[in-house]
């Protein structure tokens, strides 16, 4: 299976997936990406912070955008080549977070789609945005 080629694809073309992050997912992101601060995985040190209470890394939401790139939108054999973002709001615990992607440019010269990309919580607050490049599978 393998995502949309870029002529398949259209600007406005976008895709979502939502995930609700578990305390399991921000204990897992710190053994797997080896950040360990206490804001994330110490809730007394976290209750001393300015959000009060333990928030999930930054990162982890951002890898949903990345998902949404790999298996949706342009898909599989996607290749990421470039992303900003711009951190908004935490993510706690129990909140349920939508990635969305969007075609923004298609370079079809230079296989390249430019796409705004965005988290948002269940109360419709952005959590993170920006924006990425990529490179959608080529046609066989």
């Amino acid at each position: 299976m393998s995502g949309k080629t870029i002529e398949n694809l259209k600007v406005g073309d976008n895709a979502e997936f939502t995930k609700t992050v578990s305390e399991t997912d921000i204990y897992l992101y710190a053994g797997v990406s080896g950040d360990f601060n206490p804001a994330h995985i110490n809730e007394e040190y976290a209750k001393e912070t300015f959000f009060k209470t333990r928030i999930a890394h930054g990162m982890l939401p951002a890898g949903f955008i990345s998902a949404v790139i790999g298996t949706k939108l342009p898909g599989p054999g996607t290749i990421y080549l470039d992303q900003n973002l711009k951190f908004l709001a935490p993510v706690r615990i129990g909140d349920a977070i939508t990635a969305r992607v969007e075609v923004e440019e298609i370079m079809t010269e230079k296989n390249r789609v430019r796409l705004k990309t965005a988290c948002i919580n269940q109360d419709g607050t952005t959590v993170l945005e920006g924006e990425g490049v990529v490179s959608p599978p080529r046609p066989k």
